[in-house]
C-alpha cells in the first residue's frame, strides 16, 4: 500500500509540472506571435464623426509597424491614451485577442449642441466639454448663440442634455439665445413663435410646462395664433398674440 500511495503521488507531481510546462510554453509561444490584423468596433449611436481609416491611422502611428510587432511588445495603455487624445473620441479599449488580432473598440463623443458666434463655431458634447466640428458628418442639434462663457457652460450643459434626452424636446427647440441678462430665448422648429424661457432656473419644470402647453394647443389648433411663449412663471404658461 505504501509503494502504491507513493506512485500515485509522483505521477500527480509529473503530471502537474507536465500542465505548467505546455502552459507556460503556450503562453510565451502565443506572446511572442507577431499581430496579424487590425481591426476597429464602434459602439453606442455616433459611429460618423470618426472614420475606421482614422482609428487605424492613429493605431500605426504610435506602434511604427503593428504588424511587424510581437503581442507583448505591444504598449496597449499607451494607444489607448492616444485614441483617447482625439477630439471626437470620449473612450476605447484596446486590446489583443487570442488569434493576434489588434482590437479597438471606439465609442464617440456624443454633440448635443452647437455653438455658433463670431469667433469659432463646435459642439457642446454629452459631458459638457467642446467638440470640434467634423468633415465627415453634421448633427442635428440646436444651433446655441449668444454670452456663453465660464460661469454659465455648465448649466447650459445640463440643459442642453436635458434636451437631448427628450424626444419632444429633440424635435421641437432648433435654437437657443443665450440673452445678456443670462436669460434664455428659444425658437422651435415648425411655429412662428419665440419662447421667452426666463433664467435657467426651475428649467425641468418649465419644460414640463411647455410640453403640456403644446399638446394641449396642438388640439385646440391655436398654435399659429401666437407670437411669443412665456415660461418664465413656472406656475403658469403665458402666451402673446
Amino acid at each position: 500500500m505504501k509503494k502504491i500511495f507513493n506512485w500515485t503521488n509522483i505521477r500527480l507531481i509529473l503530471m502537474l509540472g507536465l500542465v505548467v510546462f505546455l502552459f507556460s510554453f503556450t503562453s510565451k509561444r502565443n506572446e511572442k506571435r507577431k499581430i496579424v490584423a487590425i481591426k476597429v468596433f464602434f459602439v453606442g449611436e455616433n459611429n460618423l464623426f470618426v472614420k475606421e481609416e482614422t482609428v487605424n491611422k492613429l493605431l500605426i502611428e504610435n506602434t511604427s509597424n503593428p504588424l511587424a510587432i510581437e503581442k507583448d511588445k505591444l504598449d496597449l495603455n499607451k494607444l489607448e491614451r492616444k485614441l483617447n487624445s482625439n477630439a471626437m473620441i470620449d473612450e476605447s479599449d484596446v486590446f489583443v485577442s487570442i488569434d493576434g488580432v489588434l482590437k479597438a473598440v471606439v465609442k464617440q463623443k456624443t454633440p448635443v449642441a452647437r455653438v455658433v458666434n463670431d469667433v469659432e463655431s463646435f459642439y457642446i458634447d454629452y459631458k459638457g466639454g467642446k467638440m470640434p466640428l467634423s468633415d465627415n458628418f453634421t448633427a442635428r442639434v440646436p444651433l446655441v448663440s449668444g454670452n456663453i462663457n465660464s460661469r454659465n457652460e455648465a448649466e447650459l450643459a445640463q440643459l442642453f442634455c436635458a434636451i437631448y434626452e427628450d424626444d419632444f424636446l429633440k424635435k421641437n427647440i432648433i435654437a437657443i439665445e443665450v440673452m445678456p441678462n443670462a436669460g434664455l430665448k428659444m425658437f422651435n422648429r415648425n411655429y412662428d413663435y419665440q419662447i421667452d424661457f426666463g433664467s435657467m432656473v426651475n428649467f425641468e419644470t418649465k419644460f414640463k410646462n411647455y410640453k403640456a402647453f403644446f399638446q394641449k394647443a396642438v388640439l385646440d389648433s391655436t398654435l399659429y395664433k401666437y407670437k411669443k411663449i412665456d415660461l418664465r412663471f413656472t406656475k403658469q404658461v403665458v402666451c402673446t398674440k
